[in-house]
């Protein structure tokens, strides 16, 4: 592009799933319905964990800190895509799509870094049992959950501070429901060699180092559990994993299928579908992956709202 075609613009126009009127109301009771579920869902495990003197252990700190930040991942997007449908506006200001982003890469870097710390704690609490309380002491779960919240933030004031740098042409319109990184960095006209640089080098390093932990934590537990004679042993340490690694499954292939999407963009809302699955979806199914089959939570849940859970 020439340099005089170049401009700093004020918004952004966000498209969204569809532009038909008539689907509209539809669109909109859809994500209210999934945002409420998604907010209550991980606010019932918050209270459950902090109000049962019973769950304050690592396993479950590490989830109610996955739930906040669950709640959070969900309102930095819907609420700003609902008022837009409500006032019938797709406007987001410049300095409001860089916000979105920022908190964006926040949450999402929490909620990998608490992935992987979970994944230890299992591993602790499978292949080291009788030091599990020493090793996961109150200092160090607080520690490791300090360490991953300043990760986290670092990384996005990163990615926030390289966008400033880039400059937009005509491209006002985003084919999508809020502000994402990767979709911002293809809309931009001048040089993103940079961008894309930092961008796929902290997914290598911040996405995919975790996950090669959460996968040595996994290979040992799986040995571990292989060493144990009774069936109902091997079911019963196999049980208090199978929720993080439905939830870590759910996680990662959702947000590789961002990255693996925008490599396909002549395929209309695939971005925006695979965006919703972990942005939406993903944190409303977690408070359910976790209770379903959670004895000690549904205890905690039922004394809470009085009525049987599940």
């Amino acid at each position: 592009m020439e340099p005089g075609n170049e401009t700093q613009i004020s918004k952004f126009h966000l498209l969204g799933l569809s532009e038909d009127p008539e689907l509209q109301p539809l669109i909109f009771g859809l994500f209210l319905c999934m945002y409420l579920i998604t907010v209550l869902g991980n606010l019932l495990i918050i209270l459950a964990v902090s109000s049962d003197s019973h769950l304050h252990t690592p396993m479950y700190f590490l989830l109610a800190n996955l739930s906040s930040v669950d709640i959070c991942f969900t309102s930095t997007t819907i609420p700003k895509m609902l008022w837009n449908i409500q006032t019938q506006s797709n406007v987001i200001s410049y300095a409001g799509c860089i916000t979105q982003i920022y908190f964006l890469i926040l949450f999402a870097g929490s909620e990998i870094f608490l992935l992987s710390v979970m994944a230890y704690d299992r591993f602790v609490a499978i292949c080291h049992p009788l030091h599990y309380t020493v090793i996961m002491n109150p200092q160090l779960c607080g520690l490791l959950v300090l360490v991953s919240w300043i990760m986290s933030i670092l990384n996005s004031l990163l990615h926030s501070l390289m966008m400033l740098r880039l400059s937009f042409c005509t491209h006002f319109q985003v084919s999508h429901l809020f502000c994402e990184l990767i979709q911002m960095i293809q809309l931009a006209c001048s040089d993103t060699f940079l961008n894309n640089l930092v961008m796929y080098f902290a997914l290598v390093l911040l996405c995919g180092g975790p996950f090669a932990g959460i996968l040595y934590s996994y290979s040992k537990i799986l040995s571990a559990i292989c060493r144990i004679s009774s069936a109902q042993g091997k079911y019963k340490a196999f049980s208090t994993c199978a929720s993080h690694l439905s939830v870590v499954s759910l996680f990662y292939c959702t947000l590789l299928g961002v990255y693996l999407s925008a490599a396909a963009p002549q395929i209309p809302h695939s971005g925006t579908v695979v965006s919703v699955m972990y942005t939406v979806v993903t944190p409303m199914l977690n408070p359910f992956i976790y209770t379903l089959r959670n004895k000690d939570i549904k205890r905690a849940l039922k004394g809470i709202i009085g009525v049987p859970v599940m």
